[in-house]
């Protein structure tokens, strides 16, 4: 496979987004809950991965009738449908 990047620019893959709103503080405050600064990047992403896989439930599992799109969403809920869910991981970093 041959991956090839839209754009050159680190940035633009990095945009807030509705559905990806990483600024939101409910994200935020859970990020720092989950991290501390003498964490490496690989202790950081194990403990998202694991918080994500662990602690938010997916809709289909539960029979859950909610669709959460949006991240802070999925953190007040903890259910969510898996496009959402690596948005989750995404934005906790």
């Amino acid at each position: 496979m041959h991956l090839i990047c839209e754009s050159e620019k680190i940035e633009d893959y990095l945009l807030e987004l509705n559905q990806v709103n990483y600024t939101n503080p409910i994200i935020r405050s859970n990020a720092d809950e989950l991290f501390n600064p003498a964490q490496t990047e690989i202790e950081k992403t194990k403990l998202a991965y694991e918080y994500v896989r662990d602690e938010i439930s997916h809709s289909w599992d539960i029979q859950g009738k909610r669709v959460t799109c949006n991240v802070s969403d999925v953190l007040v809920y903890k259910e969510v449908i898996c496009y959402a869910k690596s948005n989750l991981l995404a934005s906790l970093f």
